[in-house]
């Protein structure tokens, strides 16, 4: 019996060593980040603004590989399945880890069980916009009116389990209002049918609209993150209105499960202090982005949470497939 547990223990060292070995020879070839969105997004400007200079600084080539379908759910999953050694990482985004999980299709794979949590790279909020001679001119008016008037306030949306959708619904479910959802293929038909008066709402992405606001056309009423962003700092977030309400998009950082705990952490250093760079950080306001560099720890803790709140979401938007 003495025999065997020697070798067990034996052989618990030599694992533990050989994985410290792979962890201090880290990184000895080119590392692969999967965005899970197609090329020229949002989503491929916030990592290429990081992947560029972490291959400085780790002496390694960078990749991004664009890998796009299904929301997201394809390029999160090929993650899931790589090996755990930090040569294969995901840009991971609210919509296929904390919003697919709680749709009717879930993905194949487990958000919390099947990644490794590196580090929140940004926030990004959504803004709440009316047409500017809307007589709606605050966030409690709008849904004052709202109230008053049950199923007349239309909000447009990307899609029926967008964000932006979610939005909606969420708002409608804490203000107690009746409100009627119009699903949109993109951005760019809402912003038309706010202006023509075909909608009266919209949560929006806050780089695609900010044009539209900086020249009169469309009035902000609220951003959906819980603090307002410096890109539009006068304007208020909801949850100043509504305690608890938040709509991130956020992107971050991911690796698969049983990536060795040194390569996450040296991860998190590397890619912390380039979200401290003054370069990158102008250059993620620009479009409406807050730089985060979160703790592994913190970011798991939000990703919890976010199961959570977007479930409740889904189950407000009353989502059947």
């Amino acid at each position: 019996m003495n025999d065997l547990r020697r070798c067990a223990a034996a052989l618990l060292i030599g694992l533990a060593s050989a994985a410290s070995f792979a962890a201090d020879a880290w990184p000895s070839k080119p590392i692969t980040i999967i965005n899970p969105w197609t090329a020229g997004g949002p989503a491929e400007l916030v990592i290429r603004a990081v992947a560029e200079p972490l291959q400085q600084r780790l002496g390694q080539t960078v990749i991004v590989d664009s890998r796009g379908g299904a929301n997201g759910t394809i390029g999160a999953a090929a993650v899931a399945r790589a090996a755990p050694d930090g040569y294969t990482l995901l840009s991971g985004h609210v919509g296929p880890i904390v919003i697919a999980p709680a749709l009717p299709q879930k993905p194949p794979y487990d958000s919390v069980k099947d990644f490794v949590p590196i580090t929140q790279l940004v926030s990004g909020a959504t803004v709440l916009v009316v047409r500017s001679d809307s007589p709606h001119t605050t966030l409690a008016a709008l849904m004052a009116w709202a109230k008053a008037n049950p199923g007349k306030l239309t909000y447009g949306s990307v899609g029926i389990g967008s964000t932006t959708h979610l939005a909606g619904a969420t708002l409608a479910r804490m203000t107690g209002t009746e409100l009627t959802h119009i699903p949109y293929k993109g951005s760019a038909p809402i912003n038309t049918d706010l202006l023509g008066g075909q909608i009266v709402t919209a949560f929006v992405n806050v780089a695609g609209v900010l044009p539209l606001i900086q020249s009169g056309k469309l009035r902000p009423l609220a951003v959906s993150t819980t603090r307002r962003t410096s890109v539009l700092a006068d304007v208020p977030a909801v949850a100043e209105t509504l305690p608890g309400f938040e709509v991130n998009s956020w992107y971050g950082l991911m690796a698969p499960a049983g990536t060795p705990a040194a390569i996450v952490e040296r991860l998190h250093k590397e890619v912390a202090a380039i979200l401290e760079t003054p370069a990158i950080v102008a250059k993620l306001r620009e479009f409406g982005l807050e730089p985060e560099g979160t703790t592994p720890a913190a970011f798991a803790t939000k990703i919890k949470a976010d199961l959570l709140w977007w479930q409740a979401a889904v189950k407000a938007a009353d989502i059947k497939e």
